[in-house]
């Protein structure tokens, strides 16, 4: 996020049963060129980007930008999470908080994605006491799907973008009696 008010970042590495989710650090680059480069992962996202070009385009350190957490099991990164207001390829997000995640297909259908996402939903909702969180996916993109239903998102939208039918929904904010 780029406004975190009186938020710090980052924040104190944030530990799950199996994950450590943190800033990102210059050992983190190959993983973060992995991932972007995957046809995998990029399957619902415009493609892979080409290694060649996040060879040469990608920092020393990927961004450590603030809402960047970095997935990481046992030493290895296994994905990336962001939460953003700087949401520019919806109208739908703008000004929001949304939610974004990458894991490495290798790293897929453990729980691994629900855990991370969970621990830093809990983190946010922590530090923006009242603030909902929203999230886009591709329709067809049926893990992601599912995914949104277990972190509590709700549809408010379906909507055709980048030649796909795109789901649009939100997590309600957490209360004090939450």
């Amino acid at each position: 996020m780029t406004d975190l008010g009186p938020v710090a970042w980052p924040p104190a590495p944030i530990r799950t049963e199996r994950l450590v989710l943190r800033e990102p650090e210059a050992r983190d680059r190959a993983a973060v060129i992995e991932l972007l480069a995957s046809p995998e992962v990029g399957a619902y996202l415009g493609g892979p980007r080409p290694r060649h070009e996040l060879e040469r385009e990608l920092p020393k350190t990927p961004s450590g930008r603030p809402g960047r957490f970095i997935v990481d099991l046992d030493g290895a990164v296994i994905g990336q999470i962001t939460l953003t207001r700087e949401s520019g390829h919806l109208r739908q997000a703008a000004g929001k908080a949304e939610l974004g995640y990458l894991f490495l297909p290798w790293s897929w259908g453990h729980g691994y994605a629900a855990e991370a996402c969970a621990a830093v939903l809990d983190w946010f909702a922590d530090a923006f006491l009242g603030e909902p969180v929203v999230l886009a996916t591709q329709t067809a993109n049926l893990r992601s799907m599912r995914l949104a239903a277990k972190l509590g998102f709700i549809e408010v939208e379906r909507f055709e973008a980048y030649g796909a039918e795109q789901w649009f929904g939100t997590r309600p904010s957490a209360t004090p009696s939450d």
